[in-house]
C-alpha cells in the first residue's frame, strides 16, 4: 500500500490489486522505446541492469537477451509473484523491496532503470542507494510513456474521475521542459534528455484493460462494486468506437550518470 499527500489527494493505492490486469494490458512499450534505450547505452550485452519498480517485469522480460543480466525490484508481493510467473525460463532475478531500501553490494550494476514509478520514490533515500548499487560511471534511466490528450483519452479519464474524484493521474500534456535536478546532485550528473511521441495500437478490450489497470481504478482503494460499475459504463462507451484505434503517447527518458 502506498499513500502520499501529493498523489490522489492522499488516498491509498496498491499496485498488487491490479496485478492480473497489469500483466495482461500494460506491456505496451513499442520497439522504438527499447531501441532508444540501447542507443543511450542501456540494455547492451555484458550489462547487469537493475529495474526499480519493476511491476510484472515488463522491461526485463522485453529486454531479456543472452549476455544481459536483469534484477527487478518492486514493493508489491503480488507484482513480484506475477513477474516471476511470467519470467519462467528467463534468467531474471526478482527482489521484494522498496526502492528506498535496496541493499546490494556496492558496484553490482552497470545501469539502473525506473519506469513509470520514480515519482513514487522518496528521492532523498532512494538516490544514495541507487548510487551505491551502480559501478563507476553507471547510468540511471528515469523513464515514462504517458498517454496524451485525444477524444478517447478525455472520455476515459472523465469516467475514471466520475468514480474516483481523488485520482490525479489524468490531464497530462505534452512536455519538453528541462527538469530541475537538485535532488540528483552531487551523486549524479544529468546526461541526455529524450522526448518523442508514439501512437500505440489498442483494441476496445486492451484499452479497457489499460484503463482498469491504472492507479485510479484497479490499484485504487475503491470498493469492488464501484470498480464493476466503472467497467460497465466504460464498456458501453467503448462500443461506440471502432474495434481498433491508436492512442498517442509521449516517451520521456532522462539519463543520469554516477559521479
Amino acid at each position: 500500500m502506498i499513500q502520499q499527500p501529493d498523489i490522489d489527494r492522499g488516498a491509498p493505492f496498491d499496485w498488487g490489486r491490479a496485478s492480473q490486469d497489469y500483466a495482461k494490458y500494460r506491456d505496451i512499450y513499442p520497439p522504438a522505446f527499447y531501441a532508444k534505450l540501447r542507443e543511450l547505452g542501456i540494455g547492451l550485452p555484458g550489462q547487469h541492469i537493475l529495474d526499480l519498480g519493476t511491476g510484472t517485469g515488463v522491461l526485463p522480460r522485453a529486454m531479456h537477451a543472452p549476455g544481459i543480466q536483469f534484477t527487478g525490484v518492486d514493493i508489491s508481493p503480488e507484482q513480484i509473484a506475477m513477474a516471476r510467473e511470467l519470467s519462467q525460463g528467463m534468467d531474471i532475478e526478482y527482489v521484494l523491496s522498496p526502492a528506498e531500501e535496496i541493499d546490494f553490494a556496492p558496484g553490482t550494476f552497470d545501469a539502473a532503470m525506473a519506469c513509470q514509478c520514480f515519482h513514487y520514490f522518496d528521492r532523498s533515500k532512494a538516490m544514495p542507494r541507487i548510487h551505491a548499487a551502480l559501478g563507476p560511471g553507471g547510468k540511471f534511466a528515469i523513464l515514462s510513456m504517458t498517454w496524451l490528450p485525444c477524444k478517447i483519452v478525455r472520455r476515459s479519464e472523465a469516467l475514471v474521475l466520475k468514480y474516483n474524484p481523488d485520482w490525479t493521474g489524468g490531464g497530462f500534456r505534452r512536455q519538453y521542459r528541462k527538469p530541475k535536478m537538485k535532488w540528483a546532485q552531487p551523486l549524479f550528473t544529468a546526461g541526455p534528455r529524450v522526448y518523442f511521441s508514439v501512437d500505440v495500437p489498442f483494441t476496445r478490450e486492451t484499452w479497457h484493460g489499460r484503463i482498469v489497470a491504472c492507479r485510479g481504478i484497479g490499484a485504487s482503494s475503491l470498493p469492488g462494486e464501484k470498480i464493476a460499475a466503472f467497467e460497465a459504463e466504460h464498456r458501453v462507451y467503448l462500443e461506440t468506437l471502432p474495434e481498433a484505434f491508436t492512442i498517442p503517447h509521449q516517451v520521456m527518458m532522462l539519463i543520469l550518470q554516477k559521479q
